[in-house]
């Protein structure tokens, strides 16, 4: 049980009204974030035409060419956060990833974008791990996983804006200034977080000694999550999470365009936009929000839950994806697009759920010391598999199944989005598995 570990010195290093502060700066960079990444999802099908790509090769723009290096650096990059300023690290993260999203409007072929998304990835890899690591030395272990929550909330409103923005932008001037737009605003981010976020360690000296001298190697590290079952179990259900969602991102829109366009264009007509522009604002105004309320929902569960039963921080985001398998395969069966994004809303709001619980557990089961390595392993974990293999996965599904003598284009990006969804309960099975362990292992 947690109340028999050996407790972890209380840090309270900034006030009430700093704290709030600095959770929205991070939450809005972490929005900027997710704008960057996921802006090129809407811009998708715009991209393909324009370059004449193949599914696969969306798959490979907007999942594994990002996230290869935005995993492997997460960990040197997290080592670092460790006993250096996280904040400066963060501001620089930011500058470098803004830079490379403008720099994809510039691009002129196929390979020229994949090496700008790379670099995005680059300079995305070290927001995450120090954020999380600062987060849980700005507030109390009983409150983690609801301010965890509160940044992730930045994966929903990033998808959000990015869908909304580069829809727009993209109708009315197109793709490439939309990634000039999304790439913009960060660097402005960039110096807010390097001069205005506080590093914990400078308000106290005996924390700094603390930390140095009890600071591990990351072979260390890892031996000491090799004996978190739960830590496993968690990493691998959520990386099932992230495999359908971001294997799901890439081709949502193309599933609309494909399969309502006619309806879309007269929706579209109806408030004088374009379908790109129009699906973008309606994917992200109702699916967008749809995820703010369930990161949040996710974290405040789970803290109110976990304060009566521990297990509650994998209770919640296991019955949420069981449940998002029916609703997700019901909305991508309607015939009416507003219908089917209606319902899309639901599962954006289920599929939401376990970012507070998830991350908050990895952060609560290791020492402080550990914290940005543990959010670095999990994070790289979950992206490699999730953003890595789940967007080029769907892709080569999509276009196997929709080949010579297939079911075609549009028929076979709704198999391959139904398929991959039904990976949830695999997810739901791991999730449930880890109820057995949490308990013991969530110390500090």
């Amino acid at each position: 049980m947690a109340d028999t570990a050996t407790p972890s010195p209380v840090i309270n290093p900034v006030s009430t009204g700093y704290r709030r502060y600095a959770l929205w700066v991070l939450l809005i960079i972490y929005t900027l974030n997710f704008l960057d990444r996921q802006v090129v999802n809407i811009l998708a099908e715009p991209i393909k035409r324009d370059l004449g790509l193949a599914d696969w090769q969306l798959g490979m723009m907007t999942g594994l060419a990002f996230a290869i290096f935005y995993t492997v650096l997460g960990i040197p990059i997290a080592r670092i956060a460790e006993t250096k300023n996280r904040p400066y690290i963060i501001g620089t993260s930011v500058a470098v990833w803004s830079a490379f999203t403008v720099l994809c409007g510039f691009t002129q072929n196929f390979w020229q974008l994949i090496l700008m998304r790379i670099g995005v990835g680059v300079g995305e890899a070290g927001c995450t791990p120090p954020a999380h690591s600062l987060i849980s030395d700005y507030v109390p272990k009983e409150k983690r996983a609801s301010a965890i929550a509160f940044y992730s909330i930045g994966t929903p409103l990033g998808t959000l804006a990015g869908m909304a923005m580069g829809g727009l932008v993209a109708d009315a001037y197109g793709w490439r200034v939309a990634f000039m737009v999304a790439g913009a605003p960060g660097i402005l981010f960039a110096l807010v977080a390097a001069f205005t976020l506080i590093e914990p360690r400078r308000q106290l000296a005996a924390d700094i000694a603390a930390r140095a001298s009890s600071q591990i190697s990351f072979m260390a590290a890892l031996a000491v999550l090799a004996t978190k079952k739960t830590f496993w179990l968690v990493a691998l259900a959520a990386s099932i999470k992230a495999f359908v969602g971001y294997g799901h991102a890439p081709f949502t829109a193309s599933f609309f365009f494909r399969n309502h366009g006619p309806e879309l264009a007269e929706l579209a007509a109806v408030f004088s936009l374009k379908s790109t522009g129009f699906l973008g604002l309606a994917l992200g105004l109702i699916g967008g929000t749809a995820g703010v309320v369930g990161a949040w929902l996710g974290g405040v569960l789970a803290d109110r839950l976990g304060a009566k039963d521990l297990r509650a921080y994998v209770t919640v985001p296991a019955i949420a994806s069981v449940l998002t398998i029916p609703i997700f395969i019901i909305a991508v069966s309607l015939d009416s697009p507003m219908a089917a994004i209606g319902l899309l809303a639901v599962n954006a709001l289920l599929g939401t759920l376990w970012y507070g619980p998830v991350y908050a557990t990895a952060q609560s089961i290791v020492d402080p010391s550990m914290r940005a390595t543990a959010s670095a392993v999990l994070l790289l974990i979950i992206n490699l598999v999730g953003l890595g293999l789940g967007p080029l996965a769907v892709g080569l599904l999509s276009d196997i199944l929709a080949g010579p003598g297939g079911l075609g284009e549009a028929q076979g990006v709704r198999w391959a989005l139904i398929l991959s969804a039904s990976l949830g309960l695999v997810a739901f099975g791991l999730f449930w598995r880890a109820r057995k362990t949490i308990r013991e292992e969530m110390v500090s």
